[in-house]
């Protein structure tokens, strides 16, 4: 039995993680939680699981969830709250295996904190790659732990990676949907509405992710985690449009073979892998042939998708501009579903922030944390500015 913690256990991924729990329950038992705002849900979780620790946001809601299990007669459970909380959750000595996926920086301090606490890591949250990739990456090596990726393409990678050494392996290629706008034409994207950002083709995802899907930032931090996790140059990390989005990834090797990895769109799979991890255990999650018949990939547009292109440009910039990149994006993509900025307001902020982040390498989750709340002053003092004009970013 191998007991685990789900840092965001309230989100898609931690409901999938204990859609997995449900399925294998001689496999895996959660036994520590970090939910986020949702007192229902968590308190649901507590009542379906009792998790030996359960972590919520703030102390108010922490306060109130004590008070529903006392009255449901709910015993065992400890209630801790924010950072601290997390924190406690990612490295509770019971724990052998942490799913990181809390959505940004947020859960930053406690994905580091259970690779020093030699965790193996089911990682679901890029940006803790891409705010921190040096860091927790020199700290998975020094504590041999394991960092084993959750998101589709990534896991897609991983996968592949076992038919070849390292040295063997040419370049990766990470599959995009091309999300709801593919083929927009250029001169509609000023019109985007929130409404028609969040319709993505293939995902059920949460807000931010789903517009970054749209805008091809997410395909751009999954360039940046890609170099992190399998130490590549951005160079070798190539990025191909493929709406049916079946092949989740390939890898092509110098001898001329390309592995591609093939299953159903639905992120069980890749949380089952890696939970289990050298082993491929039997599941129901079997894929129709028939959805082969036709496959498409192209190449991405930069010019009509140049979030993609800033990715690469702070990819090769260094670990100031992809703390920047994080905290810029996350803040324009708030504008822009408040109906702050346009559609095109995203790439505008964020390449505008870039210009103003100086070239930097943070020693320490600290100094990570630092930079990432300066870029995003810096962006809002942009959007405030009303500075992000058609000069920063054209199609």
């Amino acid at each position: 039995m191998k007991k685990i913690a789900i840092l965001g256990s309230t989100g898609s991924i931690g409901a999938s993680t204990l859609s997995i729990c449900e399925s294998f329950p001689d496999r895996y038992l959660p036994v520590a939680l970090a939910a986020g705002s949702n007192v229902d849900a968590a308190f649901e979780q507590a009542k379906r699981w009792r998790p030996t620790l359960l972590s919520i946001a703030t102390e108010a809601h922490a306060a109130e969830l004590r008070a529903r299990l006392k009255s449901a007669d709910i015993p065992g459970v400890e209630v801790v709250w924010g950072t601290a909380g997390t924190v406690a959750v990612a490295t509770h000595p019971e724990i052998e295996f942490v799913v990181s996926a809390i959505v940004g920086v947020a859960g930053l301090e406690a994905t580091y904190a259970a690779v020093q606490a030699g965790k193996t890591i089911g990682l679901a949250n890029k940006e803790c790659l891409v705010a921190a990739g040096d860091l927790i990456i020199a700290a998975a090596r020094e504590k041999g732990v394991a960092l084993l990726p959750i998101d589709s393409e990534h896991n897609a990678v991983h996968q592949c990676m076992r038919g070849g050494a390292p040295a063997e392996v040419k370049q990766v290629w990470l599959t995009a949907s091309g999300g709801p706008f593919r083929n927009t034409p250029a001169a509609d994207f000023a019109g985007i509405t929130p409404a028609q950002a969040l319709k993505h083709p293939t995902w059920v995802m949460g807000q931010r992710i789903t517009i970054d899907s749209a805008t091809m930032m997410n395909k751009g931090f999954e360039v940046i985690e890609a170099c992190r996790l399998f130490d590549l140059p951005a160079a070798q990390v190539r990025v191909t449009v493929h709406p049916q989005s079946t092949v989740h990834s390939l890898v092509e090797f110098i001898d001329g073979s390309i592995l591609a990895q093939i299953s159903v769109t639905d992120m069980r799979l890749p949380i089952l892998y890696a939970l289990a991890y050298p082993e491929r255990p039997k599941s129901d999650l079997t894929f129709d042939l028939s959805l082969l018949s036709h496959l498409d990939f192209s190449q991405p547009d930069l010019a009509r998708f140049p979030c993609l292109r800033l990715a690469y440009e702070a990819a090769d910039a260094g670990p100031s501009a992809c703390i920047a990149l994080n905290a810029a994006d996350e803040i324009a993509v708030a504008a822009f579903l408040s109906h702050e900025i346009p559609f095109l307001g995203i790439p505008r902020t964020i390449e505008r922030v870039l210009e103003l982040t100086p070239a930097a390498r943070p020693a320490s989750i600290s100094e990570v944390l630092a930079a990432d709340r300066m870029a995003r002053t810096v962006a809002r003092e942009v959007i405030a500015s009303h500075s992000i004009t058609e000069a920063h970013v054209s199609l």
